[in-house]
């Protein structure tokens, strides 16, 4: 039978371990059923059942490195859930950015002159800040995720997702310098004749479709986020 107590005992091991919370507690459920067999068909008491599973989860907890964004050693476990969920952000990122990327080229069809072009532009680009901005004025208890040493008892993330939600602040920043710039090498390009330089243009192209991609990535994190935050409720209360 597993007690408060034994369940205490898992939880601190995970932790120790740092998992993020969502993932430690799908593996402490985990956990928890195969020390409750182990028990069953050996007929042995808790400390030997535990010691057993995680000789059995070993593997998963070795520590290793993930990308440039890690900056600290994380397990194995962690590294195989985070890049199938990030892959699948990722995917929807690009696929929202190339819709963005081609509401951007529509308001060069749409603009009768330079001018009205970059007033276009620059509203449409607005968006790219306004958005977030919004989502970090409304959501104040969301905000203290962004710093990377708020952590659960200082050891763990409180999800899978709270890493990327860092890339905030620069993303505004920059969504900003976006809004300030005067794109003309696109619309000379598209409906003019006057002669444009293909690496400026494949810049002026290239820039803003990566922008709106990773604004687009960490909005999906961040929803995700505060999806998963409002599912551990139960264990946070705990």
């Amino acid at each position: 039978m597993i007690t408060e107590k034994h369940e205490q005992e898992i939880t601190d091991y995970l932790i120790f371990h740092r998992l993020p919370l969502d993932i430690l507690v799908e593996v402490k459920d985990h956990m928890i059923s195969q020390i409750a067999d182990i028990q069953m068909e050996e007929n042995v008491g808790f400390d030997e059942a535990f010691l057993k599973t995680k000789k059995l989860w070993g593997s998963e907890f070795k520590m290793t490195r993930y990308s440039i964004f890690y900056q600290e050693q994380i397990p194995v476990i962690v590294k195989r859930i985070a890049k199938v969920k990030y892959r699948s952000i990722f995917k929807k990122s690009l696929i929202f950015g190339l819709a963005s990327f081609t509401v951007n080229l529509l308001l060069i069809y749409f603009s009768t002159d330079q001018e009205t072009y970059s007033d276009l532009f620059r509203l449409y680009n607005s968006l790219f800040v306004m958005v977030p901005f919004l989502l970090w004025l409304f959501n104040k208890n969301l905000r203290k995720y962004v710093k990377k040493d708020f952590k659960y008892q200082g050891k763990s993330f409180f999800t899978i997702y709270q890493q990327n939600l860092g890339l905030f602040v620069l993303t505004l920043n920059i969504s900003f310098q976006l809004i300030l710039r005067e794109d003309k090498y696109v619309f000379r390009f598209f409906r003019t004749d006057d002669p444009v330089s293909v690496f400026s243009l494949l810049i002026a192209l290239i820039i803003p479709y990566i922008l709106h991609t990773t604004v687009i990535f960490v909005l999906i994190n961040f929803f995700e986020h505060k999806k998963t935050m409002t599912k551990m409720n139960n264990f946070l209360t705990i």
